[in-house]
């Protein structure tokens, strides 16, 4: 069997890795872009904040790929696929034959409709070439303001202070920080939290244009503010890379569309992770990227296994302050309890939803104990029952929830 992947992002790498635990005779052959070999996109936003080196960020040692019998090619870049093969063709002129394809091509950053966006100094961040241009640009220390109070802006603007940017703005055009992770109690005391290390905020703006002539030197906002800067980073959300797909003619949605084994509208083309469109539903996360591959490989070498979503989970990497998000965590319908605990004075807020006795839904900031146990409890739809009024306690015993049930 000959498995044809296309990316070597999470999706691509996990699909590849797991076919190879479940099959030791297929031929897998991992198809990437970039010139680099597999890294966490998360450990880009700890090398701009200079707490690794460069080295640091790639996932395996050399020589993985070999070990695993892996065949990982490199600044390969498709320009069509065909579905009755499946066959890819790449831009070089080489074309390679399948059994199966799997498109994990992942996402590409979204960029607003902005006066100005042809000038130098602009980024958007997906790519550790992207990393290092930044930090290219930086080094002669000018204001950056970044259009986006979503995690990666959160989280680029954190690493930038660490990086030692003494003016750094963060434009957001929603009414708080975090809209999809956070309630306004949530997101007021993040931004406080945030804003104590020197970054400033914009909240409810929206940028209108990008000034200068040739190169950045600020951003007007709607209401007519300026805010001069010399770098500006747009982090307004990604998009899927649907271009091989449309040309393919395989159903698409605002991704590829999958069923519930992965499978795209041919049976022998498969798709996973930032790519893909399960249920109506565009991820765009890490655990749902996972659980997909897995679940992608599993079908792949003819062990029926159904992907039945992920709750959505996000975690804020940012130095000092610690966020985990996880499920719903603000129900619009009846039905739903909510338990809080809120300590601003140590930046501290926990917040569960309920549903029936069960945890659909929690917020915990500015602490880490418990938040492991509380994705656990939320994924096992355990009832917290009498342990209702003790589970947001900092020494509460969360075995206890599950040795009673």
């Amino acid at each position: 069997m000959r498995v044809v992947i296309l990316g070597n992002g999470l999706a691509g790498t996990i699909s590849g890795k797991t076919i190879r635990e479940l099959d030791s005779a297929a031929e897998v052959i991992i198809c990437g872009e970039e010139k680099y070999p597999y890294y966490p996109r998360p450990n880009l936003i700890d090398f701009l904040a200079g707490l690794i080196p460069q080295e640091k960020v790639f996932a395996f040692a050399e020589g993985w790929a070999e070990r695993q019998r892996l065949q990982i090619q490199l600044g390969v870049k498709a320009t069509a696929i065909d579905p009755s093969g499946p066959a890819v063709e790449f831009e070089d002129g080489r074309k390679l034959n399948a059994d199966y394809l799997v498109l994990a091509t992942g996402a590409c950053p979204a960029t607003p409709p902005l006066a100005g966006l042809d000038k130098d100094g602009i980024f958007t961040i997906r790519t550790l070439d992207d990393i290092l241009e930044l930090l290219e640009a930086i080094r002669s220390g000018p204001d950056v303001v970044i259009l986006g109070g979503g995690l990666l802006g959160l989280e680029l603007a954190r690493a930038l202070k660490l990086r030692g940017v003494d003016q750094l703005s963060v434009v957001e055009v929603f009414s708080r920080l975090l809209p999809r992770q956070l309630d306004e109690t949530g997101a007021g005391l993040l931004q406080a939290s945030l804003e104590k290390t020197g970054i400033k905020f914009f909240i409810g703006q929206e940028a209108a244009e990008i000034l200068g002539e040739g190169r950045v030197s600020g951003v007007r906002l709607k209401d007519g503010k300026t805010i001069p800067a010399g770098v500006v980073i747009i982090a307004a959300g990604v998009k899927p890379r649907l271009d091989l797909a449309l040309a393919a003619g395989l159903p698409c949605g605002r991704g590829v569309v999958v069923d519930d084994y992965l499978r795209t509208g041919q049976e022998r083309i498969y798709a996973a992770g930032d790519v893909a469109e399960h249920r109506g539903r565009v991820y765009g996360l890490i655990p749902a990227a996972f659980d997909q591959a897995r679940t992608l490989a599993y079908n792949l070498c003819g062990q029926s296994k159904k992907y039945e979503g992920t709750i959505p989970a996000s975690t804020l990497k940012v130095v000092g302050i610690y966020l985990t998000s996880i499920g719903l965590v603000t129900p619009q319908e009846k039905g739903y309890e909510t338990l809080t605990d809120l300590r601003p004075e140590l930046g501290i807020y926990k917040k569960l939803v309920l549903k029936d006795e069960s945890v659909v839904g929690a917020i915990w900031l500015g602490t880490k104990k418990g938040a492991q146990e509380i994705s656990r409890l939320i994924q096992s739809g355990k009832k917290i029952g009498e342990f209702k009024n003790q589970i947001l306690e900092d020494s509460f015993d969360f075995s206890r929830i599950f040795q009673e049930n």
